[in-house]
């Protein structure tokens, strides 16, 4: 029997991470890559000291009753902990880390990859040109938003956020944000801080949402707040799904109140919306925000880090509960 502690990999990652958790730890991992229901992956931890899991495996309130003690800390390959019942957690007495700071750069680049092809009207060229449909041109032909020189919005002024802004910078962007706290001028580097959303959205020609889901932002992008963008507005979303009312969006891309929308992330994952599948003004991915190699790597090293230093005796740099 091994002496390592025992460590359940949810979902295929990259072959140099699971290398390294195999040579550290008696290693569990889901050669198949499917998502496990709530009951199995309920079963995979009766027997098993640590987790390493993604944002796919949902521990809620009544999948944490059911965790058995000797499971002691939940180790996610993500940022967010969203799918982490937190207090429940913290009740049980398991540990829970993140992994923040190595993603930064990725998601930014879908962030702004969202927003230059909807703003572009990329998806609609792409797909005619699939359909060998392009027969026409002229000086009214396929156009667009043109973002330099604009006001980006950004909620969520974190890492993430930051390194947004610094890429809108390039672009000669007006940089405007919402943040709980306002940045120290080093970090600020000239932006514009509004007090809250509702100040800071008449702002926004491009908005870009950058903060976690909490029962705050749950839904914070509404008809209302929606309404207080300027006419033609960019939306883009590489967050959570569930900061937007998804219905609320329709709306505003359908009626033109909002140009186009770059979306990276949905209510329902995997899927999305197939009512905003319809619309012809929406660039979406299927939440590939951080999907890298470089990214993936340093997302699982850092989940690997976290354990080495919980089962050291020592405490995991990036704890959240």
């Amino acid at each position: 029997m091994s002496d390592k502690p025992t460590l359940l990999i949810t979902r295929k990652l990259s072959d140099a991470v699971e290398a390294r958790a195999a040579r550290d730890y008696d290693v569990r991992l889901n050669l198949e890559d499917q998502l496990f229901s709530p009951q199995e992956l309920l079963d995979k931890c009766q027997t098993v000291d640590a987790v390493l899991p993604c944002h796919s495996e949902i521990f809620s309130r009544d999948v944490v009753v059911e965790l058995p003690r000797r499971l002691k800390i939940i180790a996610n390959h993500s940022v967010g902990t969203d799918h982490c019942d937190l207090a429940a957690l913290g009740e049980k007495g398991v540990v829970v880390t993140n992994t923040p700071d190595v993603l930064s750069d990725a998601t930014a680049e879908i962030a702004f990859l969202l927003m230059l092809g909807a703003a572009r009207r990329a998806s609609e060229g792409d797909r005619m040109m699939r359909a060998g449909a392009w027969d026409f041109w002229s000086p009214a032909f396929m156009v667009g938003t043109q973002t330099t020189g604009k006001r980006l919005g950004i909620i969520g002024m974190g890492r993430v956020g930051q390194v947004m802004a610094q890429r809108g910078r390039g672009f000669d962007m007006e940089i405007h944000y919402y943040n709980r706290k306002r940045l120290a001028p080093d970090k600020e580097q000239g932006a514009t801080y509004h007090e809250n959303v509702e100040d800071l959205l008449p702002h926004c020609d491009v908005l870009s949402l950058h903060c976690p889901t909490t029962p705050e932002t749950t839904g914070m992008m509404n008809n209302a707040r929606f309404d207080l963008l300027p006419d033609g507005a960019i939306f883009v979303n590489t967050a959570r799904g569930a900061l937007v009312d998804e219905n609320a969006l329709i709306k505003a891309l359908s009626s033109g109140k909002v140009a186009a929308a770059g979306l990276d992330v949905f209510q329902t994952e995997p899927g999305g919306n197939p009512k905003l599948s319809k619309l012809e003004n929406i660039f979406q991915q299927p939440h590939i925000g951080s999907a890298t190699f470089d990214t993936r790597n340093a997302m699982g090293f850092r989940a690997l880090d976290n354990l080495d230093a919980f089962f050291a005796g020592n405490k995991p740099k990036d704890r959240v509960a």
